[in-house]
């Protein structure tokens, strides 16, 4: 391998378990955003996995009213940049805005709403805040235009099996539009995705229960 084409790696001891997310992942564009190019987000909220993975960027949403003091957990543990979810769907309104400004004061990079939120919550928002507004979109008869003239910085596509769908039918109307999207199970499904036009890739890692179990199982071998 030539010289200017090897890329140097340093592991530890201690921390060299970690979650890496696939390597396909790499052949996304990126989004970059205040300097920084991401491709890949591990999906989570668990701080021990959050602290142990390559991944670019954390994508914390979670089914739960959001609340502050779990986005401080969050960002204090981080070494990358989060997108901290602020609700939209049964948080909404006024605590959706202060929620948003809130996590931008504590450091956040950006914003997720969940396919809900209506237009003028996305609009108050976007004169509140800064950082990007990540707008989640669950079916392809979404009013894209709506959404990016209300204040939409980043599409999060998140439409199971019609994923990849979606992405091509923003892709038609709005060629630049930056794109996070849900991989899927396989590389061949995250390439898919990307292919259709996704700028960067959302990683579900395998819960600490399921790493623990492939690790006590190498335990009980050695007795």
């Amino acid at each position: 391998m030539p010289t200017d084409k090897y890329i140097p790696e340093i592991k530890g001891n201690l921390r060299n378990h970690l979650i890496e997310v696939p390597n396909v992942i790499r052949e996304a564009s990126g989004i970059i955003i205040f300097g920084r190019r991401i491709k890949s987000l591990v999906f989570s909220t668990d701080v021990a996995i959050i602290r142990n993975t390559n991944a670019d960027a954390v994508i914390a949403v979670y089914p739960f009213t959001p609340q502050p003091v779990i986005a401080e957990a969050i960002l204090n543990v981080s070494e990358v940049p989060v997108f901290c979810g602020v609700g939209g769907g049964l948080t909404t309104g006024k605590r959706v805005i202060r929620l948003s400004r809130h996590v931008e004061f504590l450091g956040a990079i950006g914003v997720v709403v969940n396919a809900p939120t209506p237009n003028e919550t996305i609009k108050a928002m976007r004169d509140e805040i800064d950082i990007p507004i990540v707008v989640t979109v669950v079916s392809e008869k979404e009013d894209f235009k709506a959404r990016i003239d209300a204040g939409a910085s980043i599409f999060n596509v998140s439409g199971a099996a019609n994923t990849v769908k979606i992405i091509k039918r923003i892709r038609e109307e709005f060629p630049f539009v930056p794109i996070i999207a849900t991989g899927g199970p396989s590389e061949d499904t995250i390439r898919e995705t990307i292919k259709a036009g996704a700028n960067a890739i959302t990683y579900t890692p395998p819960t600490t229960g399921d790493i623990f179990r492939k690790i006590m199982d190498k335990y009980r071998d050695t007795f």
